[in-house]
C-alpha cells in the first residue's frame, strides 16, 4: 500500500468517524465563493487541522473548513478554503484533497475559482463551464512514484472535465441569474497576478479565463476517474484588457456581489446531477 493512499485513507476515515453519513458530491469553493457553505442543511463541520494528513488554508477569504450536510437533497461535501502552489505546498501535496474525496467515496466533484476575464465577450459576474485547460507553469501533482491505488502511471486527460455534467451545467444556465460561457481556463502558479503581456500571450493560445487554481485538482480528479465539473466565476478583466489595476480587494468586491445568484446556479446543478 503506497503511503499517498494510507495519508489519504487516514484522512477520509477520520472524517467518516465524525459523520453518520456517506457524501455523494463535493464541492470545492475558491476565493469569495465561501457564502455557498451556508446552504448546507444540517451542517457538520470539522477543522482542516484536525484532519489527519490534510494541509492548511493560508489564502485571505478561505475559511480552511469542511463543511458536511445536504444541498438540493444531496449529500455534499464542502471544501470551503482551497490550497495553492503559491502556498508554498508541492504539487504533490495538492493532490491530498481530491485523493481524501475519492476514498470517502464522493462520486462527483464541483470545482469552482475567481478567476479573470481574458475573453473579451465576457463580463466580471459571468460563469465559465471549464471545457478544458492550458497548464504550461510546474509540475505535476502526479509526479513521483505512481499511486496506483487511484490509478495507472500515464492517465488520460482528454475528458478531464466530464462532458455529460458539462452539459447539465450549460443546461442549468438558462434558469440561472449569471450570464454562462463555456470555454478554457488558463493556469498560472501566482501569487502575483498576470502581466498584460502574458494575457495576451494566453488569448493567442486559446485561454479564455486565467486564475491560479483547480487544475492540480483537476488532474488529480482524472488520475482517480473521478467525474468533474469546473466552474470559473469571473472577477476581473485580466491584466491588460482595461486600464483598471487588479487588486484583491476589487475581487473581494465582485466575488460578494456574485455569491449569492452563484449559489443558487451551483445548488441547481447539484439538484439535478445524477450520482
Amino acid at each position: 500500500m503506497s503511503a499517498a493512499f494510507e495519508h489519504a485513507k487516514a484522512a477520509a476515515d477520520y472524517i467518516k468517524s465524525q459523520i453518520g453519513f456517506a457524501p455523494e458530491i463535493a464541492v470545492v469553493l475558491g476565493s469569495c465563493l465561501g457564502p455557498f457553505a451556508d446552504r448546507i442543511e444540517h451542517p457538520i463541520t470539522i477543522d482542516y487541522r484536525d484532519i489527519p494528513h490534510f494541509l492548511v488554508s493560508t489564502a485571505p477569504s478561505h475559511a480552511g473548513k469542511l463543511i458536511l450536510g445536504a444541498v438540493a437533497g444531496k449529500k455534499v461535501v464542502c471544501l470551503s478554503g482551497r490550497f495553492h502552489r503559491y502556498e508554498g505546498y508541492s504539487y504533490e501535496q495538492l493532490s491530498i484533497p481530491i485523493r481524501m474525496l475519492h476514498c470517502l467515496g464522493v462520486r462527483a466533484t464541483i470545482l469552482t475559482n475567481a478567476a479573470g476575464a481574458i475573453n473579451l465577450s465576457y463580463q466580471p459576474g459571468d460563469v465559465m463551464v471549464i471545457a478544458d485547460h492550458i497548464k504550461l507553469f510546474g509540475d505535476s501533482p502526479l509526479m513521483g512514484p505512481n499511486a496506483e491505488e487511484f490509478g495507472e502511471r500515464f492517465p488520460d486527460i482528454s475528458a478531464v472535465y466530464t462532458p455529460a455534467l458539462r452539459r447539465l451545467a450549460l443546461d442549468c444556465a438558462g434558469d440561472a441569474r449569471v450570464t454562462v460561457h463555456e470555454g478554457v481556463y488558463f493556469f498560472f502558479p501566482g501569487p502575483q497576478f498576470e502581466s498584460p503581456s502574458e494575457i495576451k500571450a494566453a488569448r493567442i493560445l486559446g485561454g479564455d479565463a486565467a486564475g491560479m487554481s483547480t487544475v492540480p485538482e483537476a488532474i488529480t480528479a482524472a488520475h482517480c476517474h473521478m467525474p468533474l465539473l469546473g466552474l470559473s466565476v469571473m472577477v476581473n478583466m485580466a491584466a491588460g484588457v482595461s486600464d483598471a489595476p487588479i487588486s484583491g480587494e476589487q475581487i473581494d468586491k465582485v466575488g460578494a456581489l456574485i455569491a449569492g445568484d452563484f449559489s443558487d446556479y451551483v445548488e441547481t446543478i447539484i439538484g439535478r446531477m445524477e450520482v
